[in-house]
């Protein structure tokens, strides 16, 4: 595979990576969140919710458990009623204390309805619009009052929530019913305070699906039936004390958890908008791609840059002589392809030199390998120094070195040798050593091998005339 094609797998890979990745971490994500919601956040609102109503009923409740025992209430009724204008004073002066929509008593002995107003009617266990009185008396023992919304007696139009407290006489006889009402605004107002503060739609509905408190703000319909997608868990909702599920509207989805509510005889439900809004998402995911583009594309810098940094190290270690810095034989073919065979000219003028560092094994026998190769150290950079511009300096194994020169005949290479020679010799570090040439003139096409050969013979008769010397070989 060539570096291109890899380039471009590589850049196609990262980007499939990162648009998959973003897929699968956007589901993933999604369904989690929806899971978290359905089963964690939204009843956990709805807890507090109803934990919350029951606080804030809380300062009613207390307004008519202080009716239900007070003193001149029971002692009125017990004596029997005598003069209702005294009850109609008081309920009203209660109303008026505690800024209550209305207060009320009523008798169990004589069922008459004593309202602040003055209104009096008597109450029939035959009218529906009385059963809450029978069912409050009903009540278990323990369970002094409930809270309940329904239509004031005084004023059908206005919806109160009502707070209605059993009364006892002294010996705990049951005497009837009394209690104060909130407006049905004030409970609207703190649920609008709920959906502030959780970010959440609240309302109320009765058991037939028919919405019976909400916020300030209309929710858009009057029953769960008529809402589209909320109409597929009417049964859910209506047929359990507590549950959750989603529904999608108008292009969105919706997630809804409900939950009976004893004091009220209605269903609190809690819904929340989808948050994962798709054209975020989309946005999400350009940006994502955008960012797998710039991160593909240092990934192939970094890659390219690594990689011919590793090649060049590659190249390095299998052509460089890792003690001596110059190249070493495995590099000498590739230098004799570019000096001789690559040539414009097939014949061209060269010469090829073997230098031989004198009584080396002397040196390491004497001084010791670690010395030995400190030598070897100066005589390459001796070589590398005065020959660089000249040609190409290889160590051939050992000692020797082999020295190509093109475009040099012999009798060029030997005054340039003698240079190297003189001033390896005239160095002034210890331990001093000279060296023995041989070099040899390319003949026409001569192989490299014949070539060597010559300067190989050429070096030894050096050594043998005295070393220390510079010697041309014979045609």
């Amino acid at each position: 595979m060539t570096r291109s094609k890899f380039t471009w797998l590589l850049i196609i890979l990262i980007l499939l990576g990162f648009i998959i990745t973003s897929l699968v971490s956007y589901h993933v994500a999604h369904k989690a969140l929806e899971d978290q919601i359905q089963r964690d956040s939204l009843p956990l609102t709805s807890d507090n919710i109803y934990s919350e109503i029951q606080q804030d009923l809380i300062r009613p409740i207390f307004i008519s458990s202080l009716m239900a025992q007070d003193t001149f209430v029971r002692n009125w009724t017990l004596s029997g009623e005598q003069k209702p204008e005294e009850i109609f004073q008081y309920l009203n002066e209660i109303k008026q204390q505690y800024g209550t929509v209305t207060s009320f008593f009523v008798s169990d002995r004589t069922h008459r309805y004593y309202h602040y107003s003055g209104a009096l009617k008597r109450i029939s266990e035959d009218d529906p619009k009385d059963h809450w009185y029978f069912r409050v008396k009903a009540q278990n023992p323990g369970k002094d009052y409930e809270v309940n919304i329904d239509h004031d007696k005084a004023n059908p139009d206005q919806v109160v929530v009502f707070v209605n407290y059993r009364v006892y006489d002294f010996d705990h006889r049951f005497l009837g019913v009394i209690g104060v009402g909130l407006s049905s605004n004030a409970v609207a107002t703190v649920i609008e305070k709920y959906k502030k503060r959780y970010g959440r739609e609240v309302y109320f509905i009765d058991g037939l699906g028919q919405v019976t408190l909400q916020g300030a703000h209309p929710l858009g319909f009057s029953s769960i039936q008529e809402k589209e997608g909320l109409q597929e868990l009417t049964t859910q909702i209506l047929t359990a004390p507590s549950t959750s599920g989603s529904y999608k509207a108008e292009g969105e989805e919706f997630y809804v958890s409900s939950r009976w509510v004893e004091e009220f005889q209605w269903y609190l439900i809690v819904q929340q908008k989808d948050k994962f809004n798709r054209q975020i998402f989309i946005q999400t995911l350009f940006s994502d791609f955008s960012l797998s583009i710039f991160v593909a594309m240092m990934v192939v810098l970094i890659a390219q840059f690594s990689f011919r940094s590793y090649q060049s190290r590659l190249e390095r270690m299998a052509t460089i002589d890792k003690l001596t810095g110059i190249y070493n034989r495995q590099a000498f073919d590739d230098l004799v392809d570019r000096s001789f065979n690559n040539s414009v000219q097939p014949n061209a003028v060269g010469s090829v030199a073997l230098l031989d560092i004198d009584h080396f094994k002397s040196v390491n026998d004497n001084y010791g390998h670690q010395i030995g190769d400190r030598v070897l150290q100066r005589v390459a950079e001796e070589c590398q120094r005065l020959l660089s511009d000249a040609g190409f300096v290889c160590r051939w194994g050992g000692e020797e070195f082999i020295i190509l020169l093109p475009g040099y005949n012999a009798d060029q290479a030997e005054k340039i040798l003698e240079r190297l020679r003189q001033s390896i010799d005239h160095q002034q570090v210890k331990p001093k050593v000279s060296v023995s040439i041989g070099v040899a003139e390319r003949q026409g096409s001569e192989s490299i091998d014949s070539l060597i050969h010559r300067a190989d013979i050429a070096m030894y008769q050096a050594k043998e005339h005295g070393r220390n010397q510079v010697r041309v070989a014979t045609y």
